[in-house]
């Protein structure tokens, strides 16, 4: 499995690759691959946030203010908290965490009631994006929201450039580790109303319209 800077390295780097490739871009993935890739739910996909270094949470203790603090996921993946010490954070939900916490405060608290709340969520910041590259008006990278679609996408990036190859356009979706490449017909989508193709996106999907042959 790839770490979470893994796949931001990877999601950039593909991006300026198929930018600079346009429509010499590779192929769509084998029916199988894209049929998996297709049917991972869209709709919860970012239903658990993942805690993640750069995050900053807020660790409330019920009846105990002197406990209670704002803190910065650490490069370790760990907070400090009072009492508690270092406890690992990257990787766990908030609630997770809440738990945990509450775990090495049973030593020194009667029954800690512990709440933790995301205030900044500086990890997600590119692995939770989707992107729009190639024969666009205008290369668009933008956080991920429940319910997007491919057309979303392209009217968000000003719609496509007179140059464009809508019908070859691809959608990049990073599955277990493994980039599948799933075509999709854009011109069918805008001109014959035709939404066969107008996936719901995924956090990181990378959507590429390559230019037209001379």
């Amino acid at each position: 499995m790839l770490s979470k800077y893994s796949l931001q390295g990877l999601l950039i780097s593909l991006t300026a690759l198929v930018f600079v490739a346009g429509c010499a871009g590779p192929g769509a993935s084998s029916p199988e691959k894209i049929q998996r890739a297709l049917a991972v739910d869209t709709v919860n996909s970012v239903d658990q946030y993942i805690l993640g270094a750069t995050d900053v949470v807020r660790v409330s203790v019920w009846r105990n203010d002197d406990l209670s603090i704002s803190v910065p996921v650490r490069p370790d993946g760990k907070i400090s908290v009072p009492l508690a010490g270092d406890v690992q954070a990257s990787g766990k939900a908030p609630e997770e965490l809440a738990y945990d916490i509450e775990q090495r405060l049973g030593s020194f608290i009667r029954e800690p009631q512990v709440s933790v709340v995301v205030t900044s969520m500086g990890s997600h910041e590119f692995s939770d994006r989707v992107r729009v590259t190639g024969a666009v008006t205008q290369p668009t990278s933008v956080p991920h929201r429940s319910g997007m679609t491919v057309l979303d996408m392209v009217l968000t990036s000003g719609g496509l450039s007179p140059f464009a190859a809508p019908n070859n356009s691809m959608l990049y979706r990073l599955i277990d580790g493994e980039m599948v490449a799933i075509p999709v017909r854009l011109d069918d989508i805008l001109t014959r109303g035709d939404i066969s193709t107008n996936y719901r996106l995924r956090p990181g999907d990378i959507l590429t319209v390559p230019e037209r042959s001379l």
